[in-house]
């Protein structure tokens, strides 16, 4: 592809991608295809020669986009928000256009400096402890800086004898049933093991984790000979957005040896707003780690999450690993940041580009109006929702998510849920909108996430309507 062509199609990808944006709302928001549509529409082998780039755009509308569920929908309240936006999609367009790899400073400087940087920004913008400064990367995701943290802490924990050895001693993780499974993925790719992972009790009300109980717990394994490795306090969990009473685990885990692990992925970036700094409490004391993510709520499109250590010696001297073939005289001056010993594989983007675009369009202000639709949305549907006397609204709902379910007086538990779930799946197949469900003390309750950047009040109300009105559909049957 010549310049010329390059300028040629890629001033038609930009079209397309504006088009996309603009008639969003006309597309059903969860792909309405069934598993292998997409597959058979598929040549199965590939073009012996090249075909151009108009059959790409051509399949692209005919092909691929019957089979996209559109994370940017305005009606998109499943999961978490992907925020997605116009300068974080030229940042990311700038950094696939540069091709760089980011894997050690002298491979590009700029790709690390900018990062280092924008990291500190963030630690600025969000309220984080001093301690972070410097000390920030960007992972691919939350479940990797997970990962990441384990490593870490079993360098630390180990002296060092992990790295060289392999694991000898008994580790234990601490987790909550409300934390996310990325850290037993992570138990399970270091060898800890699933089994090792430790799962404390949480306050029936609040469903933070107990305290009490994580201390009992520690003390319990270390008299059976295992080490306490890490504890994971979530400040926002995917289930109902419950938070960890970080500064009293990080007391438990301070008093213990154990590396506090502090996973704020979704909620974490809220704090860009003063009045939400209350989330950061006990990081500056406790944490030794720290992750949210940019690409959830901060209108930066996957994948971005901010991670950072309070020392990074345990990081680096479990990750590093220097080949003759990386040798070079900047590393070997100590005076730079080679990102490669921050995380686990050695290449990496210039992730950094579509972050500094996005803070520098949004600016501080732009950022916290954005974080304040959504809890002012999440608010009024709450609002509602508790004034319907055919629905109980969860407690807790400080943020953009917000948890409900419809009272089934008539129904046992088991039939209740069940019921709970068919008005969800038919709501899902309208296309009209797309939620999901979780459970919480024993109970399935719907959940509605709002912070899509065009979300506005209209789509909230809307869904509501039709959450209440498919409630007495199923109710009247």
């Amino acid at each position: 592809m010549t310049p010329d062509e390059f300028r040629r199609y890629g001033r038609q990808v930009i079209d397309w991608i504006a088009a996309y944006q603009e008639k969003i709302e006309s597309y059903p928001v969860r792909s309405q295809l069934v598993p292998g549509e997409v597959l058979d529409a598929l040549p199965q082998s590939p073009p012996e020669t090249g075909e151009g780039f108009e059959g790409v755009m051509a399949d692209l509308d005919r092909v691929l986009l019957p089979g996209i569920t559109h994370w940017q929908h305005p009606s998109f309240f499943a999961y978490f928000p992907a925020n997605a936006s116009g300068p974080a999609i030229l940042g990311d367009l700038l950094s696939s256009g540069l091709g760089v790899q980011g894997m050690l400073w002298a491979t590009s400087p700029a790709c690390t400096e900018l990062e280092t940087r924008v990291m500190d920004w963030l630690v600025h913008l969000l309220g984080l402890p001093d301690t972070f400064r410097g000390n920030g990367v960007i992972q691919d995701s939350a479940s990797s800086a997970a990962l990441v943290a384990v490593v870490a802490a079993l360098h630390r924990a180990g002296d060092g004898k992990p790295r060289r050895e392999g694991i000898t001693a008994r580790y234990t993780i601490y987790t909550s049933s409300e934390t996310h499974s990325s850290l037993v993925k992570a138990a399970r790719i270091c060898g800890i093991g699933a089994a090792a992972v430790r799962v404390v009790d949480v306050d029936q009300q609040t469903l933070g984790m107990d305290p009490a109980c994580l201390e009992t717990m520690i003390a319990q394994d270390r008299a059976a000979g295992a080490v306490p490795l890490l504890v994971c306090a979530t400040v926002g969990t995917t289930s109902t957005t419950a938070i960890d009473p970080v500064p009293e685990v990080g007391a438990v885990c301070r008093d213990n040896g154990a590396w506090l692990h502090v996973d704020a992925a979704y909620a974490g970036v809220a704090a860009v707003c003063p009045e939400l700094r209350w989330l950061n409490d006990g990081l500056a004391q406790y944490a030794d780690s720290y992750v949210t993510n940019p690409h959830k709520w901060m209108l930066t499109n996957f994948d971005c999450t901010a991670m950072w250590v309070a020392d990074r010696a345990p990081l680096v001297g479990a990750l590093s690993v220097l080949p003759e073939y990386l040798r070079n005289q900047a590393t070997a001056s100590g005076e730079v940041i080679d990102y490669r010993d921050w995380q686990i594989p050695l290449g990496r983007r210039f992730r950094a580009l579509k972050l500094w675009s996005v803070i520098r369009w949004y600016g501080a202000q732009g950022l916290r109006a954005h974080i304040r639709s959504g809890i002012d949305l999440a608010r009024e549907l709450a609002g509602w929702v508790e004034a319907d006397t055919a629905f109980h609204l969860h407690p807790h709902h400080p943020l953009g998510l917000v948890c409900f379910r419809p009272l089934w007086p008539r129904l046992s538990d088991t039939e209740a849920d069940a019921a709970t779930l068919r008005v969800m799946q038919r709501l899902n197949d309208s296309g009209d909108l797309y939620l999901t469900h979780t459970k919480a003390g024993g109970r399935v309750l719907l959940r509605m996430a709002i912070g899509a950047p065009g979300t506005g009040q209209r789509h909230v109300r809307l869904a509501w309507h039709r959450v209440a009105a498919e409630v007495r559909a199923e109710t009247a049957l």
